[in-house]
């Protein structure tokens, strides 16, 4: 016998949670259930994740990212504060190593204006009044609302949120969608809507009702190292500025909401979508998709898959990503002892039609589903907002 629902979210990271509890503060009498595969939420990029509440400044103006990030900060630290989570508003500097860096530093500047962040653009004689172990060549970023905090809190405290609003959980609990007569029923279910929140499997699961058929999923692995703050006690998060090829903001030193520093991370193309270790986490599917994914990219964009390449492998190797980070704050090499974090994976996708990684969120549907696609980073600093907006744009009107 089928379970009744009026609406199904299937994924418990953040962004299930979000649409959850979006959902039933307009609609507080609907039935709301989410079902997570693993047999607890937040196992994959929800928990996983920097703990970084970004600005929004990255990102083009156009786009959905810019969109929720810089109100996805603010929403996500009036959560923290409710629920009693600590929250540093260390803020972060933006370093260059060259003359070709700094004036690329206009254009991010120029992006967080556009999108309404508070940046300063500041000369190096300054640098010393906000991170002193840090280098650059000319200027430097300066973003005040750069956060910290624990991702693990804020999970818990959604979850605590949603299930108070009357939204059940079910953990262990795979679901599976089929098309039929051009309607979306999920086996087990007798479910109204139904929204497919899934993170690394959600084009998987689009896929399974003909959407998402010109992405091919590419994962991407960071490695991690920390040390106690002690040993390298910087007071603002320190990053380079982007390259102009490699789509991923480059290794960078993170404060952590648990007392130590980061430096990290790598972005090394992998083949399991949950591939933690070289052993567990893949299948034959994932790497299918790898490989069709990689072969896209190949034709489309060859000079980004070696950029990629080049500068993201030899980082596997702690002496090689150590070098990255004392670019930006020299006395990195002083320090002993690094230890590795748990790795996390950013679920690329690539559309297959022009060979380029998917740079924004994707949202798609059919039918009675939604399907929330390649939502990476900022994923997690830009949730709530996002959440909202498919709750009120997507799910509600479909009722």
């Amino acid at each position: 016998m089928s379970e009744k629902t009026d609406i199904l979210i299937i994924g418990g990271g953040v962004v299930g949670l979000g649409i959850g509890i979006a959902v039933l503060n307009q609609k507080p009498d609907l039935k709301v259930k989410i079902c997570d595969k693993e047999t607890d939420l937040g196992q994959h990029a929800s928990g996983r994740n920097s703990g970084v509440l970004h600005a929004g400044f990255y990102y083009s103006p156009d786009s959905l990212k810019a969109r929720f990030c810089r109100d996805g900060n603010a929403e996500l630290k009036q959560l923290c504060q409710r629920n009693k989570i600590p929250v540093q508003t260390v803020g972060k500097v933006v370093v260059a190593s060259s003359e070709q860096e700094d004036a690329r530093l206009d254009e991010l500047f120029n992006k967080g204006i556009a999108n309404g962040v508070e940046l300063e653009l500041l000369p190096h004689s300054q640098l010393p009044n906000y991170e002193p172990l840090a280098i650059t060549f000319n200027r430097f970023l300066w973003s005040p609302n750069t956060a910290i905090a624990e991702s693990g809190l804020v999970l818990n405290a959604m979850k605590q949120e949603f299930v108070s609003r009357g939204g059940q959980i079910a953990t262990a609990s795979a679901v599976r969608l089929k098309n039929i007569n051009k309607e979306v029923v999920a086996e087990g279910f007798n479910a109204q809507i139904i929204v497919n929140a899934a993170g690394a499997q959600s084009d998987r699961i689009a896929r399974s009702v003909g959407l998402a058929n010109h992405y091919a999923m590419l994962p991407f692995m960071g490695i991690y190292r920390s040390v106690y703050a002690e040993k390298l006690p910087i007071k603002r998060l320190v990053y380079p500025v982007p390259h102009p090829i490699n789509p991923f903001l480059g290794v960078h030193l993170t404060i952590t909401a648990n007392g130590k520093v980061k430096i990290g991370p790598t972005a090394i193309p992998i083949l399991g979508r949950e591939q933690y270790s070289l052993f567990h986490g893949w299948s034959m599917s994932d790497i299918g998709q790898a490989l069709l994914a990689a072969s896209s990219l190949i034709k489309g964009e060859s000079h980004r898959v070696g950029e990629i390449l080049k500068s993201e492998l030899p980082k596997v190797y702690q002496p090689a990503l150590v070098n990255a980070a004392s670019k930006l704050v020299p006395s990195v090499k002083q320090v002993k002892n690094w230890k590795k974090n748990p790795p996390g994976i950013r679920a690329q996708l690539v559309d297959k039609r022009t060979g380029r990684l998917e740079q924004d969120f994707v949202v798609e549907q059919f039918a009675n589903s939604i399907h929330i696609l390649n939502a990476v980073s900022p994923g997690w600093t830009s949730a709530l907002p996002f959440s909202r907006w498919i709750a009120e744009t997507k799910v509600l009107p479909l009722l």
